[in-house]
């Protein structure tokens, strides 16, 4: 997605020269959020997920199911994985991430991660046959997606288990997380918290999963929901800060290269709208949103023009939801930010209701739980954080 995105924002910043879009999937760029909702459940097809390309990049060169494997970014080449080399004069970084796989013994097959269409048609094969038992490793936003989609399709029991004391504690604190434990634990999802997993039962198929206290959760089904991995060692040996993603300045440029940019969850920038520490965002908004403004900076490089004009440093207000259940998560602006000082603005913790996250005394972001009612009052608040001045708008960006 980020890579079409980008495809298309240079095309409509005005470059006109040649684009090679590179990618390891055979697929053309698809949205990921249903993988774990509306294509396991059979609502949506996985060829409906498809983006439909604008008219305006139907000249651009795909290579699919071909793998970047390095680049000299001193000679501006890629070499892909069947040892072709390829020059550039602006180079785009998109590969995004990959799903983390526990390290621990025991079978492989039966354990199912969530990242691609691959892996969704696996799993969605795994959960269509009823009364099984599943086991969700990981109870953050994909884990906790996964756990209600398995009810619905009508699992006997599902289990989720973490090493937090709270469904997706670190995201949204303590007082969101307790009422999504409590929303999950009403509708029949069981959970194992404060849990580590250490191994897995079976021969050759997965029937149980090992915490370190000894305890065996029987299991059908296994998903690993354990976080990602930043797909960058491509670019190894170029000096780069790879240590979490591709660091990039407050424009989105890697390593102090006008010619070389990082776009979607892969990208760890610093939002002028908070402060000057770069952080990756992994919201679907993202690629769309580092797309635009990095497309218009390497357009203005490749056109000779970047002395000419000033753009403002980076500085989306990210945005994000989740569906779970019958109910909604929608959050605007970044409540990690100011989980130190949390507000009820709407309704009540008990069923529907809005909080408020703040950071000296500011709102930085709000979250609503509920119904479509609430999250059209968080909605209501997206002017207000969008207004709000930037405070990191004089950093220099990508040094933190």
């Amino acid at each position: 997605m980020a890579g079409l995105r980008t495809a298309e924002q240079l095309r409509a910043a005005g470059w006109r020269g040649p684009v090679v879009l590179v990618g390891d999937e055979p697929h053309m760029p698809y949205n990921r959020p249903p993988l774990s909702k509306e294509a396991l459940v059979g609502d949506a097809s996985f060829g409906e997920l498809t983006f439909l390309p604008r008219a305006s990049v139907a000249d651009v060169r795909w290579r699919l199911g071909t793998r970047v494997v390095a680049a000299d970014l001193d000679r501006r080449t890629v070499t892909l994985d069947d040892g072709e080399m390829l020059s550039y004069g602006g180079l785009v970084a998109a590969t995004g991430m990959r799903s983390r796989r526990l390290p621990c013994p025991g079978p492989r097959r039966g354990r199912h991660t969530v990242r691609t269409v691959a892996d969704a048609r696996g799993l969605r094969e795994a959960l269509a046959r009823p009364g099984g038992r599943v086991v969700v490793i990981g109870a953050g936003f994909i884990g906790c997606e996964v756990a209600a989609t398995a009810l619905a399709l009508g699992a006997a029991e599902v289990t989720a288990v973490d090493p937090l004391p709270l469904p997706m504690v670190g995201p949204l604190g303590e007082l969101l997380a307790k009422a999504l434990l409590d929303r999950h634990e009403r509708r029949g999802v069981r959970f194992a918290l404060g849990a580590q997993v250490t191994g897995f039962q079976g021969d050759e198929q997965v029937t149980g999963v090992v915490l370190a206290d000894g305890t065996v959760i029987a299991a059908d089904v296994v998903v690993e929901s354990v976080g990602s991995v930043a797909n960058t060692e491509w670019l190894d040996g170029n000096g780069l800060d790879l240590t979490d993603g591709v660091l990039t300045d407050e424009h989105l440029r890697v390593g102090g290269r006008p010619d070389v940019v990082a776009v979607g969850d892969i990208a760890r920038f610093p939002n002028a709208r908070y402060d000057e520490v770069a952080r990756r965002v992994e919201h679907w908004s993202i690629p769309t949103d580092t797309a635009k403004h990095a497309a218009r900076v390497l357009a203005a490089h490749l056109s000779g023009s970047e002395g000419a004009r000033e753009f403002a440093p980076f500085a989306p207000l990210p945005t994000f939801w989740s569906d779970q259940h019958d109910f909604r998560l929608q959050s605007f602006g970044a409540p990690g930010l100011g989980q130190g000082d949390v507000r009820v603005l709407d309704g009540d913790p008990d069923g529907d209701f809005l909080a408020g996250f703040h950071r000296g005394g500011r709102l930085v972001g709000v979250v609503s739980l509920g119904g479509r009612a609430t999250s059209a009052a968080a909605a209501r608040h997206r002017a207000e954080l969008l207004a709000q001045p930037a405070l990191g708008a004089g950093s220099s960006g990508g040094t933190k």
